[in-house]
């Protein structure tokens, strides 16, 4: 009986994180190419200097770092989306699997830019759009990585495993 819990627990994590990693996949993808229908003339200003919208497109990983290495870094990718999955389906705290599931939304929108934005296989080009004043510009990718990360290392401060 503990097993068959256990397994609908399992597909419950993997459909609430499976949710919210589409939902932010489409939302990612649907403002890059906002961004790139739009903001490609820009910086639009939104809020003075503090916010802009610009339309870059980033070949390597965070910060412009390993430019070129685009096909290794989509295979990461690869690799960091089953390694979240499996994660999931062994979470039951509703906070880490919604946690979960930004990062692996998150994974999967600039992943989709390597498959689909570039020529080559895994060699498409990062599509960022947010120009914080005081970060390099992203996207919403980034931004739900990070926020998924951050409620993981506050969930995991603030409401430690009890078992």
């Amino acid at each position: 009986m503990a097993s068959l819990t256990q397994h609908l627990e399992s597909r419950h994590a993997i459909r609430l994180a499976a949710i919210t990693g589409l939902l932010v996949l489409g939302i990612d993808q649907i403002t890059k190419n906002l961004a790139r229908d739009y903001f490609q003339d820009g910086p639009y200003s939104v809020i003075g200097d503090w916010l802009r919208v610009r339309y870059a497109e980033n070949p390597g990983a965070a910060f412009s770092s390993f430019t070129g290495s685009g096909p290794l870094i989509g295979l990461i990718a690869i690799g960091v989306v089953v390694f979240l999955v499996y994660l999931v389906a062994r979470t039951s705290r509703r906070i880490d699997i919604v946690a979960l599931g930004l990062i692996l939304g998150g994974a999967l929108g600039n992943l989709a830019d390597r498959v689909f934005r570039g020529e080559g296989v895994l060699d498409g080009a990062v599509v960022d759009w947010i120009d914080w004043w005081f970060i390099p510009t992203f996207n919403v990718a980034d931004a739900a990585l990070n926020v998924g990360v951050a409620i993981l290392l506050i969930a995991a401060v603030f409401h430690p495993d009890r078992g």
